[in-house]
């Protein structure tokens, strides 16, 4: 699946590779509970901030209190802020495709099960929408996974959620949660790209 996740990555960064300049964007990505994904993002080169958040639905009702009654529309997700002249949005997706989450899973992620846990990419620009969806369809092409990837290409604003979900992982590094789903995810980082992890 490596290889094949490179390959994928390969093209898209031929076609629009990371820029020279120095500047910040950003990218919203949900892929299950937010406590992850910040954690994964969190130690990716390039990645000066993650904010996790929700997704998808209105201002109103991104409340955590609200989001989990399944009813609100939102996606749990992470605002990424990166340097894309040391990481392309490309290499942000390969990082999300590979180890952040498994994007088969259909409105769930291990043991968080709702839409509000679903796969989704919320493009904030018409460039990031045509990668996403180029990416993906590399990766179908080439059946990287066993299963039809579940991943939705979705727009929407992005809302903080509240601060005590804020770098949770790194907060609570001995929660049983963050030890059962989350620390996998970060070794399996380090281990699958070296070239991207930092401490």
């Amino acid at each position: 699946m490596k290889y094949l996740l490179t390959a994928a990555l390969a093209a898209l960064m031929a076609a629009s590779p990371a820029a020279a300049a120095p500047r910040t964007e950003t990218a919203v990505l949900a892929g299950g509970c937010f406590w992850g994904m910040e954690s994964v993002f969190e130690h990716v080169k390039g990645v000066t901030d993650v904010v996790s958040g929700f997704a998808g639905g209105d201002a109103k009702s991104a409340t955590y209190d609200e989001v989990s009654t399944e009813r609100t529309g939102h996606a749990e997700a992470v605002r990424i802020t990166y340097d894309p002249g040391k990481i392309s949005y490309a290499q942000l997706l390969q990082v999300y495709f590979a180890v952040a989450h498994d994007p088969t899973q259909v409105n769930r992620q291990g043991p968080d099960v709702g839409p509000s846990y679903r796969s989704a990419i919320f493009p904030q620009n018409p460039g990031q929408a045509a990668q996403a969806r180029a990416f993906i369809a590399r990766l179908k092409a080439a059946h990287v996974f066993r299963a039809p990837i579940a991943t939705r290409i979705e727009s929407g604003g992005f809302y903080p959620a509240e601060a005590y979900h804020q770098d949770f992982a790194r907060k609570n590094p001995t929660h049983p949660y963050i030890l059962i789903n989350d620390r996998p995810k970060v070794a399996a980082l380090k281990a699958k790209y070296p070239r991207l992890w930092k401490a």
